[in-house]
């Protein structure tokens, strides 16, 4: 059986390519203009498209159009009354003492909402009939606008979608594109939910045309399934319904692939570090991956369930800059594909964190991407003299500078995902991963003092790794607003309905019904509280509530047993497993010594500057498990290079993962 994993990113489309009981890795670049082109272009490279039967993809096409505003014109249908719930939002304020932040302007403009005369109260009973007369001319005017795509949010639809399936029946009349808040997030809290179907309208349509244009051009034998944001992967046809379940689609299968890599090295405490060309993406993995329904996309919420990973602008493409003050800042504009760093010799002439890397030594110009790809030394250090000028400092001080504000932005960004949550990053293992991930893992640990960092066998393509061993995965919820002394029979009622239409829905996709799981989850809060935790549900209500206190006490450091608690959301997730091949574990022989292929010089920073050391260079083919190096070193890939500073010593494990920790001192 031949099946491949395809993650398209700003610079690189990565391709893992399973055949024959072997693994192949492939990197092309990008074609942001139009994805497909990229992935049609490696897949035929490799020879693979006639065999090809299964093929798993994770797109940016919608993420980057919500990012660059550059979705489809949506338009709103809500409750009469309520047109503004999506420009009213919250009241939180993303800088608290900023007096002039600036709100992200919504999605759909005012003039482009409209109203329909209807009323539910909030047991789903009908207040006020559906006016026919209002819902035609809200259409109307959409149309007159130009719309593509029309978002239906009506309230209290999630107890009762009558009126919104009429609704959504009429606009789907009309040929637009319809995204029922009903179908894509029957739940609670009128404004992340309108939030959500409105972004899964804006981009709707361009995810609709994108993947029926890979259809077509793939071979008829090739099943096409998408990647989520929760780590689980979706056909392509619901994908087209449902795109906003796609956004975080590539960094959720780095998070995936990671959790499988140190699982089998034994690790289940990871911090995973996802460095491209444009961003980094990083998670906490506690045992289990960290689920979120409180995501965020552009300034913009959505309630759909992903993976907790958080992003900033830092990758191998971020340019390097000066605010007004004078500072050096690196990103989050990126040089992206095209025309990429200067050091791609592709007309960039911004200084970039790959471009420092070159000057520093750390990246060989010869074999980037095996000897595929040439980098312009001269170019890079054109582009870093630039910023040399103006520090007023040598060449080699000016790219170190970018590279301590590139970590310290990523630093930060770790430091968000464990210490603000209370874990400490001192009692996880640090698997680095992307293009650029074994490039700064060891010094971002020594920064946040992170015992141990683990480079996986193929770093780069770790992405399109996860999707391919991703389960195909369904999300269902019910809000049922219910204390938990009167909640057991409406629980039990809601998972046997929720129950019955995940196996239905897996079994239209082909899961086999011995591969079907169902996971059970409850959203629970103390009575007055406005947010509620996600609590695994298994057969006793007691003890999830139990489990809430203890959880509570966790994240929040206290809790109160005598409290009274409400069940806010009934949870469901239908697994379909995927049969995951299995890393091949390899016998480790002790002192095995191996020659470096070459020396050259890298420049590392110390406590007096810039030094320069004579580090030797080591292909990581040679590299058998139970090799023991003791850095400097560098070890070169096909679709990485990992950096082994001073005072750092690396083993090879049995499943041929790089262990680096530092030395004892």
């Amino acid at each position: 059986m031949t099946l491949a994993g395809i993650d398209t990113g700003g610079t690189f489309t990565d391709i893992v390519l399973w055949h024959e009981g072997q693994l192949k890795v492939h990197k092309v670049l990008s074609t942001p203009a139009d994805p497909s082109q990229a992935i049609l272009g490696g897949l035929a490279q490799l020879d693979a498209l006639q065999h090809l039967q299964v093929l798993v993809h994770g797109s940016t096409v919608a993420t980057n159009a919500v990012l660059e505003r550059k979705g489809v014109l949506t338009g709103l249908i809500t409750t009469s009354g309520f047109r503004d719930v999506l420009e009213i939002g919250r009241q939180t304020r993303p800088k608290l003492y900023d007096l002039r932040v600036h709100k992200v302007p919504p999605l759909v403009p005012r003039a482009r909402r409209m109203e329909v005369v209807e009323r539910l109260n909030e047991r789903g009973e009908i207040l006020v009939e559906l006016d026919e007369n209002s819902l035609t001319t809200a259409l109307d005017s959409l149309q007159a606008a130009g719309v593509e795509a029309i978002a239906i949010s009506l309230l209290f639809s999630f107890v009762n979608p009558v009126h919104e399936q009429r609704v959504a029946e009429t606009v789907r009349a009309t040929g637009l594109y319809v995204s029922a808040s009903c179908e894509v997030l029957p739940e609670f809290r009128e404004y992340e939910r309108t939030s959500t179907v409105v972004l899964n309208a804006y981009v709707g349509p361009l995810i609709d045309r994108y993947l029926a244009r890979l259809e077509q051009a793939l071979p008829q034998q090739t099943v096409l399934r998408i990647m989520q944001s929760n780590g689980g992967s979706i056909s392509s046809s619901m994908a087209r319904r449902e795109a906003a379940r796609t956004l975080l689609s590539g960094p959720a299968a780095g998070v995936v692939g990671a959790t499988f890599v140190a699982k089998a090295a034994a690790c289940r405490q990871l911090i995973t570090l996802d460095i491209g060309g444009t961003s980094t993406d990083v998670a906490l993995v506690d045992g289990t991956m960290t689920e979120t329904t409180n995501g965020m996309i552009g300034g913009y919420p959505t309630k759909l369930p992903m993976i907790d990973i958080h992003t900033v602008g830092a990758g191998g493409g971020s340019i390097a800059w000066f605010d007004l003050g004078g500072a050096l800042r690196v990103g989050p504009a990126s040089t992206g594909a095209d025309p990429g760093p200067a050091a791609y010799g592709r007309g960039g002439t911004d200084a970039t964190v790959t471009d420092a890397h070159v000057v520093l030594g750390r990246l060989i110009p010869t074999a980037f991407l095996g000897g595929a790809m040439q980098l312009d030394m001269e170019q890079a250090s054109q582009a870093v003299s630039t910023i040399a000028h103006r520090l007023k400092t040598s060449l080699a001080e000016a790219a170190l500078g970018i590279i301590r504000v590139v970590n310290a932005n990523m630093e930060a960004a770790i430091r968000v995902i464990s210490v603000e949550r209370g874990c400490d990053p001192r009692n996880f293992t640090l698997v680095a991963f992307g293009g650029a991930g074994p490039l700064h893992a060891c010094e971002l640990a020594a920064g946040l003092r992170i015992p141990r960092v683990l480079i996986p066998t193929s770093p780069g393509v770790l992405s399109a790794l996860g999707m391919l061993i991703a389960d195909t995965l369904k999300d269902y919820v019910r809000t049922v607003m219910v204390l938990s002394e009167d909640a057991r029979e409406v629980i039990a009622s809601t998972f046997t309905v929720l129950q019955e239409q995940g196996r239905h829905d897996l079994l239209q996709e082909d899961v086999p019904a011995e591969r079907i799981a169902i996971e059970r989850y409850l959203d629970l809060r103390y009575v007055g509280q406005a947010y509620e935790l996600t609590i695994p549900f298994k057969e006793e209500l007691a003890q999830a509530i139990n489990d809430f206190h203890s959880e509570h006490e966790r994240r929040f450091g206290y809790s109160d047993p005598h409290e009274r608690v409400q069940v806010v959301n009934v949870r469901l997730k239908a697994r379909g497993m995927a049969d995951i091949p299995m890393l091949e574990q390899q016998e480790m022989v002790e002192h095995t010594a191996v020659e470096p292929t070459t020396t050259r010089g890298v420049i590392f920073a110390t406590s007096t500057g810039a030094v320069e050391h004579e580090v030797a260079v080591y292909a990581r083919s040679t590299l058998r498990p139970g090799c023991v190096l003791s850095g400097p070193a560098l070890i070169t890939q096909y679709d990485t290079i990992t950096v082994v500073p001073p005072q750092w010593h690396m083993q090879v494990d049995a499943f041929s993962n790089l262990i680096i920790e530092p030395l004892a001192t």
